[in-house]
């Protein structure tokens, strides 16, 4: 009995100490370092990963056209996003100049570039090519093909007119609406899985696009009820 006692005496205050908090310094902070980056970080920025729903159609031609879809979206995407990023440096490189004169020159040199790196392509777009492709600048730029032809009529108005007469059967005012239309889905669908196996480059469309939102109108159920 003395000896628990003694035992108790001498070892007690050492397990009190084991369970103490211990005060944390506040100020220390941990960092991350990256394999070939020379930046410590505090975290990691990991890129959105949006989870694809299992493709599944009615029938064998309803996957045909799918495919079909597909070849033409992945054909025409590249020249789009070209179009989003030329769009883009025109209207930064336009806010510097002050001078109309100056802005109808440069706007001349543009449509001279864009004429040169686009229209022997162009002209190869079939008609549903072509419809896709309206679509797509929509959905990179925010703009339907219709006003930005009269935005940037001084230096658009001739490669869109001279280059695309092909394609003035089908509406330049259409827009790129997945919610709303099941091929506009289908096209999303199809970019979503070519960035995400880096097919494409991706590039962020202009505006919100609610994809999970989308599925759920547009994607079948894995089990229907049988009546």
């Amino acid at each position: 009995m003395k000896r628990l006692v003694y035992l108790i005496i001498v070892l007690g205050p050492m397990a009190w100490a084991q369970i103490l908090p211990v005060e944390q310094d506040s100020t220390k902070v941990e960092y991350i370092i990256i394999e070939g980056d020379s930046i410590p970080r505090r975290s990691i920025d990991l890129d959105e990963v949006i989870l694809l729903p299992d493709l599944s159609f009615d029938n064998r031609d309803a996957r045909i056209r799918y495919l079909i879809l597909k070849r033409k979206t992945l054909k025409v995407y590249p020249y789009a996003k070209l179009a989003a990023e030329r769009l883009e440096a025109l209207q930064e490189r336009l806010a510097t100049l002050t001078r109309k004169r100056d802005k109808k020159k440069y706007a001349k040199v543009i449509q001279k570039y864009i004429e040169e790196e686009f229209s022997a392509e162009l002209k190869k777009l079939t008609k549903t090519e072509g419809q896709i492709l309206v679509k797509l600048i929509h959905r990179q730029t925010g703009k339907t093909t219709f006003s930005l032809i009269k935005e940037l009529r001084s230096g658009w108005r001739a490669f869109w007119y001279n280059n695309t007469a092909s394609l003035f059967d089908i509406s330049l005012k259409r827009e790129f609406s997945p919610i709303n239309v099941l091929e506009d889905y289908l096209i999303e669908d199809i970019l979503q899985r070519a960035f995400q196996n880096e097919r494409l480059e991706r590039q962020n469309p202009a505006f919100d696009i609610d994809f999970y939102a989308c599925v759920n109108k547009w994607a079948k159920p894995k089990n229907k009820n049988k009546s």
